[in-house]
């Protein structure tokens, strides 16, 4: 690519504003050709919205938005890809049912045979020394094959700008190496990255330059390399990280929470079965399950809370009760209580208020019905405890769930479970969605919770959460369970290869294979 430019691509004082929110105020900044320009910011930060205007899917109210020195109007998705603009999405837009090529071709502009097409992917995959088969079917791809999808989709387009949004959020150690090493190879070649992550290791990694964002606005930049991930975090939230206090010499009680193979079928045609799931929670513990997702994280938190009971009562045991056959009211009785994946209809009603959603599961923890009465005063009195001491950011108790911001519903949830003192507590992706700051909170609150004697469950796809809070962890995949391992024993490679499923058995795929005599 000749570059006569100074810069690839300029925004100058580009603002957007919804109703009630200004998103960007005034953003100005600058990617150079081939340079890896990471964006950083919390969660409401404005990332999301900068990176749609540049790709067409919104527009600016001011501004201008400077491509290779001209100031331009980039109308929708297709014109921001007739300049050079690619885009690989958090979240993928793929039909399981078809191959990749199907796949592929679906996303194209252009129409080309599907024998062009195969070539020109071969020859994608090649310059950037990726193995994809195009002849396979999405739905037995794993999770970073699936990605890749994405990326070829866009560099078949030879873009002169590629913008990943949380590129590495659900994929193995293995798997993110591969990526970083495709997008130092599409740098050297002249194309711009666009880079949002909120894993500040991988920033300081990968990245030539960083533009970090607070409340919709430019508030630093920075060279990566030069900074801390602590520094950068600190630049984010505007104030000082509170790092993780953990007693020093830990000690743990008798074994609280005890699975025994615990099996149970999938449900549906897309569901998880789970294999003979064995391992022992003690009081003060917390036991982290590692995993990319869809590999019966799900599955295994509704088994655990008693949203699916097991035929064996005895395959879970809450301090030698056996629990199993036992609904979740029943459960949450004896001091077990669960936080699901999705937040919103699951975790909460979205339509009920901030109040009722803590009747639902704190009503019997925190005496909110008598003779099948409810007290609200009770309950109200509690949901403001859990606004103050979780930081909530809502109008009151009586703000209905579906009118807080993701991450904030986050928070009231983790905290109306942990501020019932359960006896156990199951927590699937307890941070997801939520910044830096609120993150070392519920961290913080987890931990204090276990030196309280609880047992702590934390099933998670973030590995750096698993290993700041883990006592010993395991890896589910395909349903199974590994070797339990215990934390500052177990390296990031060993996990890694287990995510990706060697756990020292038969059916290891190539790739890992691959991996594994890489180490």
């Amino acid at each position: 690519m000749s570059d006569t430019a100074q810069y690839r691509l300029e925004l100058r004082g580009v603002t957007k504003a919804f109703p009630g929110v200004l998103a960007n105020d005034q953003v100005s900044f600058s990617v150079k050709p081939g340079e890896i320009h990471a964006l950083l910011g919390e969660n409401g930060a404005g990332k999301s919205t900068l990176v749609k205007m540049i790709y067409g899917i919104m527009q600016p109210d001011a501004g201008d938005i400077v491509w290779d020195d001209n100031a331009v109007h980039v109308a929708n998705p297709k014109a921001a890809r007739k300049m050079g603009v690619g885009m690989v999405f958090q979240h993928f837009s793929l039909f399981e049912a078809m191959t990749v090529l199907e796949n592929i071709a679906l996303g194209m502009d252009s129409s080309l045979s599907h024998s062009e097409l195969e070539t020109k992917i071969r020859d994608v995959l090649h310059l950037y020394g990726l193995t994809l088969d195009p002849h396979r079917i999405v739905s037995t791809l794993s999770v970073g094959e699936r990605q890749r999808i994405e990326i070829v989709r866009a560099l078949l387009l030879d873009p002169k700008l590629l913008i990943m949004d949380e590129p590495t959020s659900v994929l193995t150690p293995q798997e993110v190496a591969q990526l970083f090493n495709t997008l130092r190879k599409l740098s050297a070649r002249g194309c711009s990255i666009l880079y949002i992550s909120h894993k500040l290791h991988e920033i300081q990694a990968l990245c030539d330059n960083a533009t970090i964002l607070r409340g919709g606005k430019v508030v630093g930049e920075c060279d990566p390399k030069q900074e801390t991930s602590t520094s950068m975090a600190e630049m984010m939230i505007g104030g000082n990280l509170k790092q993780i206090s953990k007693g020093a010499e830990r000690t743990f009680g008798d074994a609280k929470f005890t699975v025994s193979s615990l099996t149970v079928p999938g449900e549906g045609d897309f569901g998880v079965a789970l294999d003979d799931i064995s391992f022992t929670v003690r009081a003060g513990e917390i036991f982290g399950i590692a995993g990319v997702a869809g590999n019966g994280q799900n599955e295994l938190l509704l088994a655990l809370g008693g949203e699916v009971k097991t035929e064996r009562g005895d395959a879970i045991t809450l301090d030698g009760k056996p629990l199993g056959s036992l609904g979740t009211t029943l459960r949450r009785y004896f001091g077990l209580c669960a936080v699901p994946e999705e937040r919103n209809g699951h975790g909460a009603v979205p339509e009920f208020s901030l109040a009722d959603n803590a009747i639902l599961t704190a009503r019997n923890r925190q005496g909110m019905v008598n003779w099948g009465i409810i007290n609200s005063r009770s309950a109200t009195g509690y949901t403001e405890g859990v606004i103050k001491q979780f930081s909530v950011k809502a109008t009151g108790p009586a703000a209905t769930a579906g009118s807080l911001s993701g991450g904030n519903l986050q928070k009231f949830i983790m905290g109306r479970e942990i501020m019932q003192n359960p006896e156990v507590l199951i927590v699937s992706q307890p941070t997801w969605g939520v910044d830096a700051g609120a993150a070392a909170a519920i961290h913080q609150a987890l931990v204090d919770l276990a030196e309280n004697g609880s047992a702590i469950i934390v099933i998670s796809q973030d590995l750096d959460e698993l290993l700041a809070i883990s006592d010993e962890l395991a890896v589910i995949n395909e349903g199974r369970l590994s070797k339990t391992l215990k934390v500052g024993e177990a390296s990031i490679d060993e996990i890694g290869l287990m995510m990706g499923g060697v756990h020292g058995d038969p059916f290891a795929t190539a790739e890992t294979t691959e991996a594994l005599h890489a180490h």
